[in-house]
């Protein structure tokens, strides 16, 4: 297994921390230590009494319990937690996949669920989402592309980096769809709880016995330092990605899980401030793109993410590097995700910062080459 680089990862390696005003990332305004204590009553005490012991190849029961209780069907015996939900997605990935099996993916896209497929020399199709349609979803090109062959369709609704979501009749069309050839539903629900006209879908592993979700503390709770993700999926599936874990990371921190566990426990105290942010930082965007010359934007129907044209660039490579140097101001080449005259434009951070982050890309534009 051979992994290709990745381009976004690539990208913010170089400038995430140099940057002045930073508009790119796709997760809401981190919260700090101090913010977690005081929300979850978490003291000195309860940190001091912690033994660095090992932990459970699975998870803490209380934090599976906590977590199955919240997005699953109660049962925890269905969760496993992680390192981030990327150690989740490619635990399931490599324990899933054999060379030769097809797997359906969704572009643009986040890059993990897609080359851990291309690695494992999987047989991979195309789900493309069309920017002319609000960067739709066709029920008839999935239809095209599973077959009796497919083993896995992975998705992540509300999108990165578009915004774009399901609704619920689609959602169940995919699930019908899936269940006809037998194949898994691989979602990554990073967004899930990130929705601005709709209520949050259900999660895939309630509506499909061979649904795997992913979820994440990066996003939507605003801690990504802490590396905290989950999977609930069927219970021989994370048998499987325990025997690979055996030979890597083994378990969660204990320490990771101590916080985690608070946290599940008031999760809305951390989730709903974020939301409200993040729906008045989408109105600002939103006002900006209509308001600006050379901007198309689709709105983010979810996450806080959007993708938005630069009209009259075939590629924003130059224009988004320019961006940085001379004007401080972080956002990602749309090349990252396979389109390169688009950008991603994070809009979950502090208000103030974004909308002069949002001043400063106006008057780069206006003086942007086309071409």
């Amino acid at each position: 297994m051979r992994l290709r680089p990745a381009p976004l990862e690539d990208w913010l390696r170089d400038y995430y921390f140099a940057a002045e005003i930073d508009i790119s990332s796709s997760g809401v305004q981190p919260y700090s230590m101090a913010e977690l204590r005081a929300k979850t009553g978490l003291d000195h005490g309860q940190i001091d009494a912690l033994t660095f012991d090992d932990g459970y190849s699975l998870g803490a029961p209380a934090v599976r319990a906590a977590i199955a209780e919240r997005w699953g069907d109660g049962e925890p015996d269905k969760v496993m937690t992680t390192s981030g939900s990327s150690e989740a997605i490619s635990l399931v990935l490599t324990a899933l996949l054999r060379p030769g099996d097809e797997v359906v993916v969704v572009q643009p896209g986040y890059h993990l669920l897609v080359e851990f497929a291309v690695a494992l020399d999987c047989v991979v199709k195309t789900w493309q989402l069309d920017a002319d349609a609000g960067w739709a979803a066709s029920r008839e090109e999935l239809e095209q592309l599973v077959t009796d062959r497919t083993r896995a369709i992975i998705v992540n609704f509300p999108q990165n980096p578009t915004g774009a979501t399901l609704g619920e009749e689609d959602l169940r069309s995919l699930v019908q769809c899936a269940e006809q050839v037998g194949a898994y539903i691989l979602w990554d629900a990073a967004f899930a709880d990130l929705t601005y006209e709709t209520d949050p879908l259900p999660d895939i592993s309630m509506l499909y016995s061979q649904g795997i979700s992913f979820g994440t503390f990066s996003k939507a709770f605003g801690l990504p330092g802490l590396r905290f993700g989950w999977s609930v999926a069927p219970p021989d599936v994370l048998a499987d990605c325990v025997r690979i874990r055996d030979y890597t990371t083994l378990h969660v921190s204990p320490l990771i899980e101590l916080l985690a566990r608070h946290v599940l426990e008031n999760a809305d105290c951390f989730l709903e401030p974020r939301l409200r942010q993040a729906r008045q930082n989408r109105d600002i965007v939103k006002q900006w793109a209509a308001a600006t010359d050379r901007v198309s934007l689709v709105l983010p129907a979810g996450g806080v993410a959007s993708f938005p044209r630069l009209d009259g660039l075939s590629s924003t490579d130059d224009f988004c590097e320019d961006l940085f140097q001379r004007h401080g101001v972080l956002v990602v080449p749309g090349s990252c995700f396979g389109r390169p005259g688009h950008i991603r434009l994070g809009f979950g951070g502090a208000t103030d910062e974004l909308t002069r982050g949002l001043d400063r890309l106006s008057g780069a534009l206006r003086g942007a080459v086309p071409g």
